[in-house]
């Protein structure tokens, strides 16, 4: 088993990977359990996937778990998603002893996070997820959150979980389209940290395409790893945390300019990078050659959606994200292969040419 330490200041804990780990989830998180009301959130393709194999984990340690169900898709990432779980949660009797199990994507992560960090004043959180996205980026961290109509992750809290379990044997069933989208996040890892991790996505596009177990395992463990260490020196994006952003500033605008219904968050995070590489190659922060190499790979993971939107309005919708400070909008730029910038100078007239630039090539 790999296991993985991210010492945040507010709470240490590992993320445990290994292929077949949902099986032995009770005994790995006996020490956790024992004595408490807990309680599964999850959605009902993942419950019909997995839920079963949970709570038979659970119940030979002992644990009778409670499954809460929430509907499916990022449209239903709102508060009142938020609301009616904890109205279960009241109505079943759960108390500040109790625990909350995300088991799903990152939807199920931010959802259940950000119920853990509010109910009764904050209760525990573990993280079970079961999308590439989670697993090398959304279930670490603690960031939790949910969306607003003007935005992405607009309303949320920092609340780190106790535990994460990450087994990619789960992702055998995931279909391929939201397989290839959580790919993006593993890449960000790559292009912001780790120029060994992006070489794997160059040289093995196709190992990594066909979840061959051990690449797909180092992928996972290597994104996981960056990620750890970025939280462990920056646990609340004060400086250093802002470079997991890496493609999520203008992604994060098209998810709310298409209403959440044409793009899968990793896309948009891809479109992103491809936005943000135009933005550094024509600031001059980024050579050809490093721009060539980060946009072919990604391109090279499949057709990505096309973009039904206007540029003007991605553009405008930039102001609304998180990272835009006193209206100034900050990007992440890459400024070579394993190494990126917080830029909060560039001209309005670069950021609608490179949202131009990828809906071209959207439409191509």
């Amino acid at each position: 088993m790999i296991r993985i330490p991210v010492a945040a200041p507010s709470r240490s804990y590992e993320v445990l990977l290994e292929i077949g780990l949902l099986a032995r989830a009770g005994e790995c998180l006996g020490s956790f359990l024992p004595h408490r009301r807990v309680f599964v959130v999850t959605v009902p393709p993942v419950r019909r996937r997995w839920g079963k194999a949970l709570l038979q984990s659970l119940a030979a340690t002992g644990v009778k778990a409670e499954i809460l169900e929430m509907p499916d898709g990022e449209l239903f990432k709102r508060l009142a998603t938020l609301e009616k779980l904890a109205e279960k949660l009241v109505k079943t009797g759960a108390d500040r002893s109790a625990i909350l199990i995300a088991l799903g994507g990152g939807v199920v992560g931010d959802v259940t996070g950000f119920l853990a960090s509010v109910y009764m004043r904050g209760v525990d959180v573990i993280q079970i997820p079961t999308t590439v996205l989670a697993q090398v980026d959304a279930a670490v961290g603690g960031k939790t959150g949910v969306n607003l109509q003007s935005g992405k992750n607009l309303l949320g809290t920092f609340h780190q979980p106790r535990a994460v379990l990450v087994d990619p044997g789960v992702l055998a069933t995931l279909p391929s389209r939201e397989y290839r989208a959580g790919l993006y996040e593993a890449m960000k890892c790559g292009i912001i940290g780790d120029p060994g991790l992006f070489r794997i996505f160059e040289e093995r596009r196709r190992e990594i395409l066909d979840r061959e177990p051990a690449v797909l395992e180092k992928v996972i463990a290597d994104s996981v790893r960056l990620k750890a260490s970025v939280v462990s020196a920056d646990e609340r994006e004060n400086g250093l945390r802002q470079v997991l952003n890496l493609g999520h500033t203008i992604g994060h605008a098209l998810e709310a300019e298409t209403r959440y219904k044409q793009l899968l968050h990793g896309e948009a995070v891809a479109w992103g990078m491809i936005a943000a590489t135009h933005i550094a190659l024509s600031t001059g922060k980024l050579d050809s050659v490093m721009a060539g190499r980060i946009t072919s790979t990604i391109l090279g993971f499949g057709q990505l959606p096309r973009l039904k939107c206007n540029s003007a309005s991605v553009v405008k919708r930039l102001h609304s994200d998180k990272k835009t400070r006193h209206g100034v909008v900050h990007f992440i730029l890459p400024r070579e292969i394993g190494k990126v910038e917080i830029v909060n100078d560039v001209p309005e007239g670069i950021v609608r040419s490179a949202v131009d630039e990828i809906r071209k090539l959207a439409s191509g």
